[in-house]
C-alpha cells in the first residue's frame, strides 16, 4: 500500500510539473513560428494573454491587447513587415521591421502600434 501512495505522490508530482509550467508560460523568442512576427504587451517578450501574431501578406489590424500598447516584438517573417501607426487627419507612419529583427523594449513604436503590413500602405517613414 505505502508503494502506490508513493508511485501516486510521484505521479502527481511530475504531472503537475508538466502541465503548470505549459499553461502559464506566453510565447517567448525561441517559440516564434518561421513567417511569423510575434508582438507583446510589455517589454521583454511578456505580458497578459502571450503574444499577437501577424503572418504576411496583407494588412492586420492589431489585438486590442497591444494596439498602441506593443513594448517587444520578434520577428521571423522571411520578409520585411510594416508596424503601421494612424494618425490624426488620416495620414499614416510606418516602420520597417526587417527579418529575424528583434526589439525587447521597443519604447519608440509601443504607444504608435496600430496594425502591421506587408507594404508601407502609402505612408510616411517614422
Amino acid at each position: 500500500m505505502r508503494q502506490l501512495v508513493t508511485a501516486s505522490a510521484a505521479f502527481a508530482t511530475v504531472l503537475a510539473a508538466a502541465l503548470v509550467p505549459a499553461a502559464q508560460a506566453a510565447p517567448d523568442a525561441q517559440a516564434v513560428p518561421p513567417g511569423q512576427v510575434y508582438f507583446w504587451p510589455e517589454p521583454n517578450q511578456m505580458g497578459s494573454g502571450g503574444a499577437w501574431a501577424y503572418t504576411p501578406p496583407g494588412y492586420r489590424e492589431a489585438d486590442p491587447r497591444v494596439t498602441r500598447h506593443a513594448y517587444s516584438f520578434d520577428s521571423h517573417a522571411s520578409v520585411s513587415v510594416y508596424a503601421i501607426s494612424y494618425q490624426p487627419g488620416g495620414s499614416c507612419l510606418y516602420r520597417e521591421i526587417r527579418p529575424d529583427d528583434y526589439d525587447n523594449n521597443w519604447t519608440a513604436w509601443a504607444t504608435k502600434f496600430d496594425g502591421v503590413s506587408d507594404t508601407t500602405m502609402g505612408c510616411e517613414q517614422g
